[in-house]
């Protein structure tokens, strides 16, 4: 397995989210390619930490669909599965409805700058076809609404079922069709601003239910 090159990328204290956080994107950038076998000396040699957090991270990466264990075998990423991650998208998109429509009563302007400012960076990066910062764009636009509603829930599901949407996410961004979101970004602040909770949450629904996953 071709694992990153260790640079001191962590110190011996990293936080097990920090090691979750590093697999995870390394499986969802394609760093490690589905199929392929996640041996524990060689994340611990990468990550610099012993294997009790890497374990638990392959833990909540199997349960997150990223992973596949093979009991008393091996550990490997798993492939793309389409119907794992429809699932997943209905139940974000879900999420980020319902996270919208508690959240734009309690919306300041500072907040809604906020959104418009993302935006603009997420138009940006996707001219300059940068898909990283698309999505750290596109994270902040919508993470508006999730800090906002008040469901602390609502963060801890879309943590299990995002990941397994990046792969698409990651997709369309890299193509002419994620340009459409932009628009359905300022269509949503639009609405979120005139006070239209429910118009938002619909809003914010469709722009998750148009990634285009593949059945």
């Amino acid at each position: 397995m071709p694992t990153p090159a260790p640079h001191g990328i962590h110190k011996r204290s990293l936080l097990r989210d920090d090691v979750y956080a590093s697999i995870r994107d390394a499986i969802v950038d394609g760093t490690f390619k589905p199929g392929e076998r996640l041996r524990d000396p060689e994340l611990e040699a990468w990550l610099g930490v012993s294997r009790t957090p890497i374990r638990e991270a392959l833990l909540r990466l199997e349960r997150a669909g990223l992973v596949m264990a093979q009991p008393g075998r091996a550990t490997i990423v798993a492939p793309y599965d389409p119907a794992s991650t429809i699932s997943a998208q209905q139940v974000v998109a879900s999420l980020h409805e319902l996270a919208t429509r508690l959240a734009v009563p309690a919306l300041t302007g500072r907040q809604l700058s906020a959104m418009t400012d993302a935006n603009a960076r997420f138009e940006q990066a996707l001219e300059n076809d940068d898909v990283e910062a698309a999505l750290v764009a596109d994270d902040e636009f919508h993470g508006v609404f999730v800090a906002s509603c008040g469901n602390t829930m609502i963060p801890d599901v879309l943590e299990q079922a995002l990941p397994l949407l990046r792969r698409v996410e990651r997709q369309r961004f890299s193509s002419y069709a994620g340009r459409h979101s932009v628009a359905q970004h300022a269509n949503i602040t639009r609405l979120a601003g005139m006070g239209d909770a429910d118009g938002a949450a619909l809003a914010s629904r469709e722009n998750w239910l148009t990634l285009g996953v593949e059945s």
